[in-house]
């Protein structure tokens, strides 16, 4: 039987799975939930995963969701591409980057994403949100500087530590370009000047093949004025 992902257009998460997919040339059956139509809450979402959360991926009797879960179930039954190193350093050394975004990235973007799009109407942020971003600015030098000298995160293959930090650093690159983050983006942007290794990177993973299937449908709708 042919491995299911259920997944979520604009969710992170779900494009870490579907990048995991694609890089390991995993067949799979997509199912697009509708969030606006609360299709991840549907009886059949939530008795494949009870907190009514995607992704989810179902492969034969077995079910898996969290992204990180999904991500080292696929590697496990499916090692042939590996994600998560080639040796054993290696793969601590994925772990080890994957653990740090974790503990002092990801809670700064989700902050600065959610004043960005539900409560700074008018392009004022706190100094809470400011100081996020601050933050991000000094990870992302980090990053930066870790890119200038491999092509990759870790080494010189595409791995679970570019799957898992690519989702969320291009969702806050896309939330900082609204009006509302005006204030905001001159810490980041422009990427190409201010993190030059960071922008060559998002266009290698770009260019990964499948990747056009992975990228959020909605994003290619235009935006309102």
């Amino acid at each position: 039987m042919a491995l299911e992902l259920w997944w979520g257009s604009g969710s992170p998460y779900s494009w870490r799975a579907l990048l995991a997919l694609e890089y390991k040339q995993l067949p799979y059956v997509s199912h697009l939930v509708q969030f606006a139509k609360q299709e991840h809450k549907s009886p059949q979402m939530l008795k494949m995963n009870p907190r009514g959360r995607v992704p989810v991926l179902r492969d034969g009797d077995y079910v898996c969701f969290e992204s990180m879960a999904i991500l080292y179930y696929l590697e496990r039954k499916y090692p042939e591409v590996p994600l998560l190193g080639r040796t054993p350093e290696e793969a601590g050394t994925i772990v080890r980057v994957i653990s740090e975004y974790q503990a002092y990235v990801e809670e700064h973007i989700k902050k600065v994403m959610y004043s960005i799009l539900f409560q700074a109407a008018d392009g004022n942020h706190s100094d809470d949100v400011t100081r996020a971003m601050h933050l991000l600015a000094a990870e992302a030098r980090t990053i930066n500087t870790r890119l200038s000298t491999s092509s990759w995160l870790v080494g010189e293959h595409f791995s679970a530590a570019d799957v898992v930090i690519f989702p969320g650093i291009q969702m806050l690159l896309r939330a900082l370009e609204r009006r509302e983050a005006s204030e905001l983006r001159g810490r980041l942007l422009p990427l190409d000047g201010n993190y030059p290794a960071i922008a060559a990177w998002i266009q290698r993973v770009e260019a990964l093949p499948g990747y056009e299937r992975t990228y959020p449908p909605h994003w290619r709708e235009p935006r309102e004025s």
